[in-house]
């Protein structure tokens, strides 16, 4: 399906089919991550994606849900997106859903109008990682936007109709910044008050610069139960309207649920259980983990 390089998706699109309309990620900086290190930035050319859509109309033509990838769709021109949509909805009679990934700086660099045109449409669903709220975590990991920034991205989309979803990782700040990380990040997701919430947990890869602050022993990474109190933290403090709160990634020690605020007490009391009895047979394997 003329992908280029590993294609990656949120965990809720894993019924989606996936169009890679760009390769790779513009800002690229980011110290936890290798998505895409080993690709250059660019949007394919209008033939491409013409041949992706044909090719997708062909094969899949009772399709309800697409996810538009890799990291920085969204910062394709408006217009292409829209005739891109157009295509879509047009040839796809089924088709109900088109998500979407969306940097912050790429959030920032279009108008409230121009994401309000393409909610009208079909697009339905932007996937911004936010992953710290706290200024020393976001300088330290390369995020390239201020805690200030993230929250005009997220409430820029919330604006404009469309379903926002956030993300953010546990432990990024180390045992350091932990309590801190906890704290701002709840601060910030506050502030935009997504539709959904995701919590990924801090994974390491050999070729991710900060795996060299881990060798020289500059972070040191939470173990699993201090995770969950990292976790539960930015739980008590949250103050959302109505959000979906998922850490079902792989990454994740343990998967939760819940629709915040209506299931926080129970939700606190799981992981209080968890905590306390130090059930690590509860707990995802290190083994079954992963990216």
């Amino acid at each position: 399906m003329f992908y280029e390089g590993r294609i990656y998706r949120p965990p809720s699109e894993a019924k989606s089919i996936i169009l890679q309309i760009t390769v790779g990620c513009q800002h690229n900086a980011c110290t936890f991550c290798t998505m895409y290190k080993e690709k250059s930035y660019r949007v394919k050319s209008h033939a491409e994606i013409k041949d992706i859509i044909t090719t997708t109309i062909a094969r899949d033509s009772d399709a309800e849900r697409i996810f538009l990838a890799d990291g920085d769709a969204l910062a394709v021109d408006t217009l292409l997106l829209i005739e891109i949509l157009d295509q879509l909805y047009a040839n796809l009679p089924r088709l109900k859903r088109v998500g979407i990934y969306g940097g912050p700086k790429d959030i920032l660099a279009k108008s409230t109008k121009e994401l309000e045109a393409l909610k009208a449409h079909g697009l339905t669903m932007v996937y911004l990682g936010v992953e710290s709220g706290n200024e020393e975590i976001l300088t330290s990991v390369c995020k390239g936007v201020t805690s200030e920034q993230l929250i005009t991205a997220g409430q820029k989309v919330k604006a404009s109709g469309l379903i926002l979803s956030c993300t953010i990782i546990i432990g990024l700040g180390g045992k350091a910044l932990s309590q801190v990380h906890a704290l701002d990040t709840a601060r910030v997701i506050s502030s935009i008050d997504p539709h959904y919430l995701g919590a990924l947990t801090l994974m390491v890869e050999p070729l991710a610069p900060l795996s060299k602050a881990i060798e020289r022993g500059t972070f040191q990474l939470l173990t699993p139960f201090e995770t969950l109190s990292e976790i539960r933290t930015l739980l008590e403090q949250l103050q959302v309207t109505q959000c979906v709160f998922r850490s079902n990634h792989a990454s994740n020690y343990l998967p939760l649920r819940a629709t915040l605020p209506f299931d926080r007490e129970e939700l606190l009391k799981s992981l209080d259980n968890v905590i306390e009895k130090q059930a690590i047979e509860q707990l995802c394997p290190e083994v079954w983990r992963g990216l």
